[in-house]
């Protein structure tokens, strides 16, 4: 793994994870990680998430989710904004992905939130990535 953008890292490992079809993955922990995986639980994209106190650094454990068919439940996952080229979006430029079967992650004030909590909340932010 690079150490250029841990996030997008995440993302591979997740994307490899799901091709694999792997139960669950493994990736080292940050906030910002475990504050997208909660959003990933609570939109239903995984199963479960869990911190583990490893050595030398904590790690993040993220189980993944299959339909009975074995079909995965994230087809597409991919970063939006990049350490080179932020992309931020306010409340009225976040619209549906594809017509409300995926969701933006989105960074704001009151931390990360799907993008449809941000409109909810009326809340805009840097848009992390996207799911389908």
């Amino acid at each position: 793994m690079s150490c250029t953008d841990p996030i997008a890292d995440m993302l591979t490992v997740i994307r490899n994870g799901i091709l694999a079809n792997k139960e669950q993955v493994t990736v080292p922990f940050s906030k910002v990680k475990e504050g997208i995986c909660a959003v990933l639980l609570s939109e239903g994209y995984i199963r479960r998430f869990n911190v583990l106190d490893t050595k030398p650094a904590r790690t993040l454990t993220i189980a993944l989710k299959y339909a009975e068919t074995g079909e995965p439940v994230i087809h597409q996952i991919d970063r939006v904004s990049t350490s080179g080229r932020r992309v931020y979006s306010g409340r009225k430029g976040l619209k549906p992905i594809i017509r409300g079967f995926g969701i933006s992650v989105v960074s704001t004030s009151s931390g990360i939130l799907s993008d449809r909590d941000c409109r909810k909340r009326k809340l805009g932010g840097e848009v992390i990535c996207v799911v389908q």
